[in-house]
């Protein structure tokens, strides 16, 4: 997942909140709660990197820590928040 070019479906919208964000997908109704400030901020950078690692590396989040991104990330993948990017 670490090297997928990803981006927020454009079926999403993310509403931000104070404990994070709520992600909606228009299309399958899905609700997901973004429980962290750095989790809202990489899925909103996805798009302006080449894949997932750049984007953490961007958002400076500690390579420690990309275990628990990449969980969050793949379920939200699962769960169509997210989609593959072209090119």
């Amino acid at each position: 997942m670490l090297h997928r070019a990803l981006r927020l479906d454009p079926q999403v919208a993310l509403r931000d909140e104070p404990f994070g964000a709520l992600a909606y997908h228009y299309g399958n109704r899905k609700l997901v709660f973004l429980r962290h400030p750095d989790v809202v901020e990489v899925v909103r950078s996805l798009d302006e990197h080449d894949c997932v690692a750049d984007t953490l590396t961007a958002c400076s989040i500690d390579e420690r820590r990309w275990d628990a991104f990449e969980t969050a990330i793949h379920s939200m993948y699962e769960s169509e928040m997210l989609s593959d990017r072209a090119g």
